[in-house]
C-alpha cells in the first residue's frame, strides 16, 4: 500500500528525512509518532504529493508518486482521504455542503452525492447536524466532518496528520475510535501524532521517527 524506499528530503541546510525506508501493508492501522519537527508531516506530504523527495521513491498503491505528472496529482488525492489538524472546512457552508464538495466535482448524480454524504455522516455520528453551518460546531464535531469529507469517496487509504492536536483527551479518543472503525471496514489508516495517551490506549503498530530517521517500528506498541 505504502512504500518509502531510501527516501531523503532536504530543505537547504535542514534534512527533514534521512534515508527512510517504510512499508505499510493493505488494511493496516499505523501510528507515526515523534516530537515536533521529527519528520512526520514531511512523510504525510510526500504521500499526497505535496512534496517530492530529494532522493528515493515513494509508492502509494503501487504507483511511484515521485514520477507522477503534476496533472495526475488530483486523481491521486481523490483516491485517498486526508484529515488535517486544522479541519480546513468551509465555515459559511453547511455540513452537507462541506462533505459533498469533494465529490460534486466528479460529476456524480445528485442522488449518489446525497447517498454518499449521508453515509459518511452516519459513520462519524453527525447525520443529525447535516443542515448546520460548520462554524456552529465544536472542534470535535468539525474534525468528524473533516473525516466524513475524507471518506465520502471511499478511499483505499486514509492519512491523518495530527488529527487530535487541537482537541481535548476525551474528544481525541472518540476521533481515533472513528478512524479505527473506518480501518475495520478495510481502509488502510496512517495517523501521525504526538499524543502519547492515544497511542498507548489503542496499541496499534507504532513507527517512531526522530531527527528524520525511523528508530523504532513495533506491532501492538506504545509511545516510547
Amino acid at each position: 500500500m505504502i512504500r518509502l524506499q531510501n527516501v531523503t528530503k532536504d530543505y537547504g541546510m535542514n534534512c527533514a528525512l534521512d534515508n527512510v525506508n517504510l512499508h505499510i501493508g493493505v488494511g493496516e492501522f499505523v501510528f507515526l509518532v515523534g516530537s515536533s519537527g521529527a519528520g512526520k508531516s514531511t512523510i504525510m506530504r510526500l504521500l499526497y504529493r505535496e512534496e517530492v523527495p530529494t532522493e528515493g521513491k515513494v509508492l502509494v498503491g503501487g504507483v511511484d508518486v515521485t514520477q507522477m505528472k503534476h496533472s495526475h496529482v488530483p486523481h491521486l488525492r481523490r483516491r485517498m482521504g486526508i484529515v488535517f489538524q486544522d479541519f480546513k472546512l468551509l465555515p459559511k457552508q453547511t455540513v452537507y455542503d462541506n462533505v459533498a464538495y469533494v465529490i460534486r466535482a466528479l460529476g456524480m448524480s445528485s442522488r449518489e452525492v446525497d447517498a454518499r454524504v449521508k453515509g459518511a455522516l452516519k459513520v462519524v455520528g453527525l447525520l443529525h447536524k447535516i443542515k448546520s453551518k460548520s462554524s456552529e460546531l465544536s472542534g470535535g464535531e468539525q474534525q468528524r466532518i473533516g473525516i466524513a469529507r475524507a471518506i465520502v469517496n471511499g478511499p483505499f487509504l486514509l492519512i491523518a496528520d495530527e488529527p487530535t492536536g487541537n482537541l481535548d483527551p476525551q474528544t481525541s479518543l472518540e476521533i481515533v475510535e472513528i478512524l479505527e472503525q473506518i480501518n475495520k471496514r478495510g481502509t488502510t489508516v496512517l495517523v501521525s501524532t504526538h499524543d502519547q495517551a492515544i497511542v498507548n490506549h489503542f496499541k496499534k503498530r507504532v513507527v517512531t521517527i526522530d531527527k528524520g530517521q525511523i528508530i523504532r517500528d513495533v506491532n501492538s506498541g506504545t509511545y516510547e
